[in-house]
């Protein structure tokens, strides 16, 4: 029996209620007045570490995220650089279509490539990252893909690789389209994916000036001047949405994601960021759960070698909780099953849910201890029987 028609999600709970051991004793549960307000129409809070939703408002929602989605672009050209098929040292011509929709007489963001000059890639990343520039998005794109439609397509492949089913993108640039947008979730999943994917390149979103040819670039974001450890991301406009920031912060070992949207100032998107940010690593701490290759669990499989395979982290496993929070939290392991050998040691096959008793849920990604091959015919046969007759028992 093929087990496809009969997968499911299963939810082990572990066997005790874990309990965080809090210096002070035991905390008092937040009170309502106490929740963080914003006045962006959108936003989002996450830790990098663990993915942890802090704060949210609207943040399913789609949105235009304006020239944030040119991580998207960023995203596409650094694949292609760690893979080896462009180098920084390659020059893209700036055609009339690119002059035109991005350049200096679309009075919007720009490098001011020439018209039917060119540019290595390394400047016009510096374009993209520090003065936005909708050109260099443009020169690029056509560059890799042949056309800015072509590139765009490149984009949403991307996108639906790394899980964002939400978003879609019309061109490199972020400028207005009713079919190009993001949710404010997705947008700080793809800042931390590029933070963790592509570190060698991650230091252009913090490079404060940018000189090309007579002009001197300052870095659009507000909150890399403000030393809060801001080293990154990227600002956007566009009427429909307002201002919109995405920005990362790390301090004392801990890095938080914070996307904010329609908002009606660069002012006040650069203080509703700095606050989002700032409640975060005041209103929040990491806490440990296992050590680096401890068993968490383990997870059913179907026709292996094995019954079970067991469960680990990668690397200490920990959480992040309101440091207001109550001593209990309930974890359980949940995953798409009975798992179908063969599993590699190492594969990611399950998620340790911790849920805190104000809601804060942290979704960590359990990889398989072992190795588990499969089973003989004669075994498979037994389990479907075994299905069949009683269903599966955890």
């Amino acid at each position: 029996m093929g087990s496809r028609g009969h997968r499911k999600s299963f939810v082990a709970f572990l066997a005790l209620v874990l309990c965080v051991v809090f210096a002070g004793g035991a905390l008092a549960k937040p009170k309502s007045k106490d929740k963080f307000q914003t006045k962006a129409k959108w936003a989002v809070l996450m830790d990098a570490d663990t993915n942890t939703v802090l704060f949210a408002k609207n943040s399913d929602e789609r949105m235009p995220p304006a020239s944030m989605s040119k991580l998207m672009t960023m995203a596409v050209i650094f694949q292609a650089l760690k893979e080896g098929r462009i180098s920084l040292e390659d020059e893209f011509s700036n055609s009339l279509y690119a002059w035109r929709t991005g350049g200096a007489p679309s009075g919007g963001s720009a490098m001011f490539v020439p018209l039917k000059g060119s540019a290595t890639l390394g400047e016009l990343l510096q374009g993209i990252a520090v003065q936005s520039g909708n050109d260099a998005s443009i020169i690029v794109a056509e560059g890799m893909s042949g056309s800015e439609d072509a590139f765009a397509e490149v984009m949403n492949e991307y996108a639906r690789k790394i899980g964002l089913t939400e978003s879609n993108f019309r061109n490199s640039t972020g400028l207005p389209d009713p079919d190009h947008y993001m949710t404010a979730l997705e947008l700080a999943k793809l800042a931390i994916h590029v933070i963790k994917e592509y570190p060698e390149y991650y230091h252009y979103f913090s490079q404060k000036e940018y000189r090309y040819r007579k002009h001197i670039f300052y870095n659009r974001n507000p909150l890399v001047y403000d030393g809060i450890g801001v080293d990154g991301l990227k600002t956007g406009y566009i009427r429909a949405a307002g201002y919109g920031l995405v920005a990362s912060s790390k301090q004392r070992g801990q890095r938080l994601v914070v996307v904010v949207n329609g908002l009606k100032s660069k002012k006040a998107r650069r203080a509703e960021g700095k606050r989002l940010l700032q409640w975060g690593f005041r209103s929040f701490r990491q806490w440990k759960l296992f050590d680096a290759g401890e068993t968490i669990g383990d997870a059913l499989v179907w026709g292996g070698t094995k019954r079970h395979v067991s469960l680990t982290g990668k690397g200490r496993v920990s959480i992040f909780l309101p440091r207001t929070a109550s001593r209990k939290i309930k974890a359980a392991i949940v995953y798409e099953g009975p798992l179908k050998p063969p599993i590699k040691k190492g594969d990611q096959v399950a998620f340790l849910r911790v849920t805190a008793p104000d809601a804060t849920v942290n979704n960590i990604p359990l990889y398989a201890g072992e190795d588990v091959g499969e089973g003989s015919l004669w075994k498979k046969g037994m389990e479907s029987a075994f299905h069949l007759a009683f269903g599966w028992l955890l």
